[in-house]
């Protein structure tokens, strides 16, 4: 793609314009010099048929000399013209180029934003799940650690009634003891009150 910093397609053609232009303004320049001292020649000569035809060919020179420096000119303002198209051409190419990647890049960036917003919102939807599942773990873990707690206090309230079953089987194992310690005596004093009064009629 051409540039307007880029050189000519040709880069011998400028220096070949540049050659010819030299030319020509060379030979305008001889003509000039040429007619000047046909004239001076002329007047140095005092022949007045010599004096006319010098002026004649010194302004036909002139023309001539006058003309191929206006055709160089007009030729310089159409190369100008032309290189100006050229370099106006130029950077229409590149606009169109940078035109073309900015929207490259532009689509290019859209679908990248496209998929990290997709990205995050299937982010943003496990995220959710995550936490969801999270408080659910939680929650269960609350009760089964309020659960422990209700089962670790009815284990000490039946370690305290065992505790107390226990204490309380132990009196009456002693109560029974001495039961059967009165028992036994109220035995041995009732036998010994119904063998009384045998001895007493024998």
């Amino acid at each position: 793609m051409p540039s307007p910093s880029s050189p000519a397609p040709s880069g011998r053609a400028p220096k070949a314009r540049r050659r010819q232009r030299s030319v020509r303004l060379t030979v305008a320049v001889a003509l000039l010099v040429v007619a000047a001292l046909l004239v001076t020649g002329a007047v140095v000569s005092s022949s007045w048929l010599v004096l006319v035809l010098a002026a004649g060919l010194g302004v036909a020179l002139g023309a001539a000399a006058t003309r191929i420096t206006h055709s160089e000119l007009m030729e310089t303002r159409r190369e100008a013209a032309r290189d100006r198209a050229e370099q106006a051409q130029a950077y229409r190419d590149l606009t169109v180029a940078r035109t073309a990647e900015h929207a490259a890049f532009a689509e290019t960036m859209e679908s990248r934003i496209a998929s990290h917003e997709s990205a995050i919102g299937e982010l943003e939807v496990a995220l959710t799940s995550a936490q969801k599942r999270a408080a659910e773990a939680t929650r269960k873990m609350n009760a089964e650690a309020r659960r422990a707690d209700v089962a670790e206090r009815e284990g000490l309230e039946k370690s305290e009634r065992l505790d107390e079953a226990e204490q309380r089987a132990a009196e009456a194992i002693v109560r029974v003891a001495e039961l059967e310690g009165e028992l036994d005596v109220l035995k041995a004093e009732l036998l010994a009150w119904q063998t009384a009064p045998a001895r007493r009629h024998a």
